[in-house]
């Protein structure tokens, strides 16, 4: 079954999805009591993550060759963008179910995005939780560590956490789509998107030659925080990598981005229907 050419370039068809959006906001804000306990959770949830690596750092002084400090400014980074990018796509987790029911036969019909649809089904409010947290310790490494500021480094550390959202959420999108090819793809995309989360919290120096190519050149988690906290602190590579790579996570967004569309396209072509 082939997606209906789509028709959302048109401004009354590009209204639809604020609209959908904004009632998704507003169902969720109808129970505030639900909704703080929901955002506290994600709280809780990140502070434990962060106290996983300071209780690292109770047995050594240097993780990678990175100072607790260094490695704390990597995973506000890293938590920051994942918020972001879970925040836009997290309904994009649904799509297993949608393929295995027909109801994504149903967004085939409509004179709209499937992918749009999709993403727009639903809106995970309660991970600004993650986004907070995640920012705040961002805002403290960056205060402790005293950097000397230039436009550059001001510009990396205001557009870091939002390219590796990019980053995520095409991987998000690019590792889900594997449910148009099988049965329940749900677990294998999860170890490429929850586990690239967990990989970018750390120096990419921590981990195997083999993990860190994968890093660098296959899923491309090493440049959501490791790079950006390299052009941040100002110091060379440990791995002698080239100074270049730690200012080009923007066109590793635009390559991801762009591959991801493709996969998109290839997984609804590829989906014949359910045949209900």
């Amino acid at each position: 079954m082939a997606e209906l050419p789509p028709v959302e370039s048109s401004p009354r068809h590009r209204s639809v999805y604020p609209r959908i959006l904004a009632s998704r906001l507003r169902s969720q804000l109808a129970y505030p009591g639900s909704f703080a306990l929901d955002v506290v959770a994600q709280i809780i949830g990140q502070a434990i993550e962060l106290l996983g690596i300071l209780v690292v750092f109770t047995q050594v002084r240097s993780l990678g060759g990175f100072s607790s400090t260094e490695v704390v400014l990597m995973y506000g980074l890293a938590a920051t963008a994942f918020g972001l990018a879970i925040l836009c796509v997290e309904q994009i987790e649904k799509l297993p179910e949608y393929v295995r029911t027909g109801q994504f036969d149903v967004m085939l019909l409509r004179p709209l995005s499937t992918l749009a649809q999709l993403l727009t089904a639903d809106l995970a409010l309660k991970r600004l939780g993650r986004v907070g947290t995640g920012l705040a310790v961002l805002g403290w490494s960056l205060t402790t560590l005293q950097l000397d500021w230039t436009p550059v480094r001001a510009l990396v550390a205001a557009t870091a956490p939002l390219v590796g959202a990019v980053i995520l959420a095409a991987l998000f999108v690019a590792a889900n789509t594997v449910s148009f090819w099988l049965i329940d793809g749900q677990e294998a995309a999860n170890s490429v998107t929850y586990g690239s989360n967990f990989a970018t919290s750390y120096p990419i120096t921590v981990y195997g030659p083999w993990l860190r190519r994968l890093m660098c050149f296959v899923l491309p988690g090493a440049f959501v925080a490791y790079f950006p906290a390299l052009a941040l602190l100002g110091r060379p590579d440990p791995l002698g990598l080239p100074d270049a790579l730690r200012y080009s996570p923007p066109l590793v967004a635009a390559l991801t981005v762009a591959l991801t569309t493709l996969i998109w396209r290839a997984g609804v072509r590829h989906y014949q229907g359910t045949g209900s």
